[in-house]
C-alpha cells in the first residue's frame, strides 16, 4: 500500500472513529417506565427511572426491566455504528457479527 492510500485509509477510519463518538440510542421500557442512553460502544450514559416506577417493589423484574431496556438501547446504537462503518467491512458482515472497535487497526496503521 502506497504512503498516499495509507493516509487515505488512516483520515477515513479517523473519521469514522470521531462519527462513533457522536452516536447515542435511547429506548425505553414496554411501559415507559424506564429510559436508558447509551453511547457506541454500548457504556450507559444516562437512566431514567420513573418515579412511579417503585409502587411495584419487585425489584428482581426492576433489574430485568431495567437490563433489557440498556440491551435494546444498545442494539440501536450498534446498528448506527454499523452504518458509519458499513464500507470498512467484508460483504456479508453485520451489525452483530462485526468486530466495530477499530481503534486497535488505527495503532496497527500508524505504526507501519
Amino acid at each position: 500500500m502506497r504512503d498516499e492510500q495509507m493516509r487515505q485509509l488512516v483520515d477515513a477510519v479517523r473519521e469514522v472513529r470521531d462519527g462513533m463518538r457522536e452516536i447515542t440510542a435511547t429506548a425505553d421500557s414496554p411501559d415507559g417506565l424506564i429510559t436508558a442512553t447509551v453511547g457506541a460502544r454500548g457504556e450507559v450514559l444516562e437512566l431514567e427511572l420513573n418515579p412511579r416506577i417503585f409502587r411495584d417493589p419487585d425489584s428482581q423484574r426492576l433489574a430485568e426491566d431495567i437490563v433489557e431496556t440498556i440491551q435494546r438501547a444498545v442494539e440501536q446504537a450498534q446498528r448506527q455504528v454499523f452504518d458509519l462503518v458499513r464500507d470498512f467491512l467484508p460483504a456479508g458482515a453485520g451489525p452483530e457479527t462485526a468486530d466495530l472497535d477499530f481503534d486497535p487497526f488505527l495503532h496497527s496503521v500508524s505504526q507501519r
